[in-house]
C-alpha cells in the first residue's frame, strides 16, 4: 500500500488531506498538534495512520507518540536510537492498545555493508519491531537494501534508499514484499526522493479498479429462517416471521411446513405461519416430506418426523443432498429408540452414515443418551426440538461437539417458541481460561418433557455467511459497507470479523438505528498471514482461503475435516481451485495452508490470480469464493454454475456485478 507522509499542517488541514488516501504517516514532530487534536485525529478516521515523531526533532516525542497510540493509531514508528526506557514505554503502550510497532533506523552511511544492515534489522526486531524500517541516504546501497528482503518474512520489512536516485527503490520495496511504501502530497516531500502519491499509485497499481461500495444488504440467515419456519409450523397459533428473504433452502422449509399441514403465506418480507399445535404422533398420515437441497432441513426433520409421525415418514431431497451422508445418524437416533430405514426397506445398522431418501420410524423415547457431535450440530438441533414433546425429561450429552454456535442458535429460537432447555459446556484448562468454543469437549443439554410449541413473532437475522465474501472483498480490494448485520448474533460466521481483524483489515461499525446494527465498514489496510480454526464455522472456509491468498506469508486454516461432506468435498475443491489460480495451497490432515501475497505486490509484479474456466462443484459457497477471487484475477473467471448461489443468497451475483 501507499502511505502518504503528512507534515507542516494543522488539524483541519490534515483532516482535509486524508480523504482518498490509503494510509497516512502523521509527522507529529512537524505538525504541532495539541493533545486534544491528536485524540480526535487518531480516533475519528478509518484510514490506517502511522504516528511518527523523531526524538531528534521533538523532545516531547514519547508523550506525543503515546498519546496517538492510546487514541487509536494503527502504527507507531520509533527510531532504534531511542533510549531504552522510551522504547519500553512505547512497546507497552502498543501492546496495550493493539498498535503495531515499527522500529526504524536511518543509516547515516551512503553505502553500508549488508552485514551492517542485517545487524540493525535484527536489533530493531529484538527491541519490539513488528515491522522494521531501514532507510539509507542514497541509491549506492540499493543492492544491499534489496537483499534484506531475503531475510525477513514478507510484510515485516520496509527498506529503501532516499534521494532522487533512490526513488525507484521505494517502488521496488512493494515488489519485494514491503507492506507499504512512502509517498507525499503534491509538493510536500518529507524526505528526499519521495514520489507524489498519485504518481506512486499509477506506478504500482496501473489502472486497477478498487471497489468502494456502501448500502449493501444481505438476505436473511437461512440458519435462523429454516429453524423458525419449522418451529412455527408445529406451534399452536399464528406466528409472524419478519425480515424474511427467499432462497432455495428457505423456500424448502416453507414447503415442508405446508406439507406438515401448517398454513403459510408470504407478505413482502413477512411470513405468516398458522401452526398445527403438534403433539407426538399427530402426523401419522404423513407418508413423505421433501427437504429440497437443504442439509439443515433434512437433519431437523429426521427427529421431528420420528416424533410426530410415529408410524414412519419417508424423508427425501434433491440434488447434491442425496449424495451427502447423514453422519452418525443411525447411532444418534438409535440412542432415543428411532429406527432409520434405507430405500431397501431394511434398517442398516452396520453403516455409520446414511443418505436420503430414508424412512424414519419413531417414536422418540425420552431418557439419557451420550452421542458424538463430530458430524455437526444439525441432527442434534433436531433432537433438541423433538425431545421436549416427549412425555418424560431427557438428558443429551454431546461428545466432541462441532458447529457449537448453531446449537445455541437452536436453543435460542426454541426459547422464543416457549420451549425450555438447559445447557452446560465443559472442557480442559484452555476452555476454562478462554471460554473459546474450540476448546469445548462436551455439552450437556437438560430437556424437560411434556412441552408444547407456542406461536411467536420474531425478526430473522441477516446472514453473516452471505456477508463474509462481501466483507472480505472490502478488506482486499477497497472498501465495503454492509447494512443490517447484528453484531450480537450467535451465528458462527460472525467469526469473519475476528479473522479479518487477525489478518490486519480495517474494520469499524458505523452509527445505526441501534448500536449493534450499524453498518459494518471493512476497508483496505496492510494484511498479514493468520492462523484460525473454522471447526465451528465451516461455511467460511472458501472465503477465508481466498482472503489468505492475498495475505503475505503462510496462513493456516484448521477444521478442514468438517468439509468432506458438504455440497461437495469442499476441502479438495478449495485446494484444486486455488492451485489452478496459481496459489500455493496444501491440505494436510485437518489444516489447509495457504501461502499468500499482498494485492499491491501482486499488482506490482504482475502476479495476479489466473483466470479461466472454473467449477463451482455445485456448491454455493465455492461459487461465492470464486466471485471474490475474480476481483484479483488477471483475466475473467468463468464459473460453470453461478446460479447455485440461489440456494442461500439469490442476489449475490447481482451485488458482485455492481462491485
Amino acid at each position: 500500500m501507499i502511505c502518504t507522509s503528512i507534515q507542516n499542517k494543522d488539524a483541519e488541514q490534515i483532516r482535509q488531506a486524508l480523504p482518498g488516501l490509503e494510509m497516512a504517516e502523521i509527522r507529529l514532530d512537524r505538525c504541532r498538534l495539541s493533545y486534544e487534536e491528536i485524540d480526535n485525529l487518531f480516533s475519528q478516521t478509518d484510514i490506517p495512520l502511522i504516528a511518527t515523531c523523531r526524538l531528534s526533532e521533538d523532545p516531547e516525542a514519547p508523550e506525543l507518540l503515546e498519546r496517538a497510540i492510546v487514541a487509536g493509531a494503527r502504527y507507531a514508528d520509533l527510531e532504534i536510537e531511542a533510549p531504552a526506557y522510551v522504547g519500553k514505554r512505547i512497546r507497552q503502550a502498543c501492546r496495550g492498545n493493539g498498535t503495531v510497532l515499527i522500529r526504524s533506523w536511518h543509516c547515516p552511511e551512503e553505502n553500508p555493508s549488508v552485514e551492517t544492515l542485517l545487524q540493525k534489522m535484527e536489533t530493531c526486531r529484538m527491541y519490539g519491531g513488528e515491522i522494521v524500517k531501514i532507510v539509507t541516504p542514497s541509491a549506492r546501497s540499493r543492492g544491499a537494501v534489496a537483499s534484506l528482503y531475503n531475510h525477513a518474512p514478507e510484510g515485516t520489512l520496509v527498506a529503501f534508499c532516499m534521494g532522487e536516485d533512490g526513488q525507484d527503490s521505494r517502488l521496488e520495496a512493494i515488489r519485494l514484499g514491503a507492506p507499504f511504501t512512502y509517498a507525499c502530497l503534491p509538493g510536500e516531500q518529507s524526505a528526499p526522493g519521495q514520489m507524489e502519491t498519485k504518481a506512486a499509485a499509477s506506478a504500482i497499481y496501473g489502472d486497477f479498479h478498487f471497489i468502494d461500495a456502501s448500502g449493501l444488504r444481505v438476505g436473511a440467515s437461512k440458519s435462523f429462517a429454516q429453524r423458525a419456519a419449522i418451529f412455527a409450523a408445529i406451534a399452536q397459533g399464528e406466528s409472524r416471521l419478519e425480515a424474511y428473504t427467499p432462497c432455495g433452502d428457505n423456500d424448502a422449509a416453507l414447503d415442508a411446513a405446508r406439507a406438515m399441514g401448517a398454513g403459510v403465506s408470504v407478505d413482502g418480507d413477512s411470513v405468516i405461519i398458522k401452526g398445527i399445535g403438534a403433539t407426538p404422533g399427530c402426523l401419522m398420515g404423513l407418508e413423505e416430506i421433501d427437504a429440497g437441497e437443504s442439509g439443515l432441513l433434512a437433519r431437523l426433520l429426521v427427529p421431528l418426523m420420528a416424533q410426530l409421525s410415529d408410524g414412519g415418514t419417508r424423508i427425501t431431497g434433491r440434488g447434491s443432498l442425496l449424495k451427502r451422508p447423514l453422519s452418525d445418524a443411525h447411532d444418534i437416533m438409535a440412542a432415543y429408540g428411532v429406527r432409520l430405514y434405507p430405500e431397501s426397506g431394511e434398517p442398516d445398522s452396520r453403516r455409520t452414515d446414511c443418505r436420503l431418501p430414508l424412512k424414519v420410524v419413531g417414536p422418540v423415547i425420552p431418557g439419557r443418551a451420550d452421542v458424538l457431535g463430530r458430524g455437526g450440530s444439525q441432527l442434534i438441533s433436531g433432537l433438541l426440538a423433538a425431545l421436549p414433546l416427549s412425555a418424560g425429561k431427557s438428558t443429551l450429552y454431546v461428545h466432541e461437539p462441532k458447529s457449537i454456535p448453531y446449537l445455541f442458535i437452536t436453543q435460542d429460537i426454541l426459547g422464543k417458541f416457549g420451549i425450555k432447555t438447559g445447557s452446560e459446556m465443559e472442557g480442559d484448562d484452555d476452555f476454562l481460561e478462554t471460554q473459546d468454543w474450540n476448546y469445548c469437549t462436551g455439552i450437556t443439554f437438560k430437556i424437560p418433557g411434556g412441552q408444547r410449541f407456542h406461536a411467536a413473532n420474531l425478526e430473522i437475522e441477516a446472514d453473516w455467511s452471505g456477508a463474509a465474501p462481501l466483507l472480505a472483498a472490502g478488506a482486499i480490494f477497497g472498501s465495503v459497507e454492509v447494512e443490517g448485520l447484528d453484531t450480537r448474533s450467535l451465528q458462527a460466521d460472525i467469526s469473519i470479523l475476528d479473522i479479518l481483524m487477525d489478518a490486519g483489515a480495517g474494520i469499524s461499525q458505523l452509527d445505526g438505528d441501534t448500536p449493534w446494527k450499524g453498518p459494518i465498514h471493512v476497508y483496505r489496510s496492510p494484511l498479514n498471514s493468520f492462523d484460525t480454526d473454522l471447526s465451528n464455522c465451516p461455511d467460511l472456509f472458501p472465503t477465508v482461503c481466498v482472503l489468505a491468498a492475498f495475505c503475505p506469508g503462510e496462513s493456516h486454516i484448521a477444521g478442514a475435516s468438517r468439509l468432506r461432506h458438504k455440497e461437495t468435498d469442499r476441502a479438495s475443491a478449495i485446494c484444486t481451485t486455488l492451485q489452478k489460480m496459481g496459489v500455493d495451497v496444501s491440505l494436510e490432515d485437518n489444516v489447509i495452508s495457504v501461502r499468500g501475497m499482498s494485492l499491491p505486490r501482486r499488482l506490482a509484479t504482475g502476479n495476479m490470480l489466473r483466470g479461466g474456466e472454473f467449477s463451482s462443484f455445485g456448491d454455493h459457497r465455492m461459487a461465492m469464493a470464486l466471485r471474490l477471487a475474480s476481483l484479483g484475477a488477471e483475466s475473467p473467471v468463468a464459473i460453470d454454475n453461478p446460479d447455485c448461489v440461489n440456494k442461500s443468497f439469490p442476489n449475490f451475483n447481482r451485488i458482485f456485478d455492481e462491485l
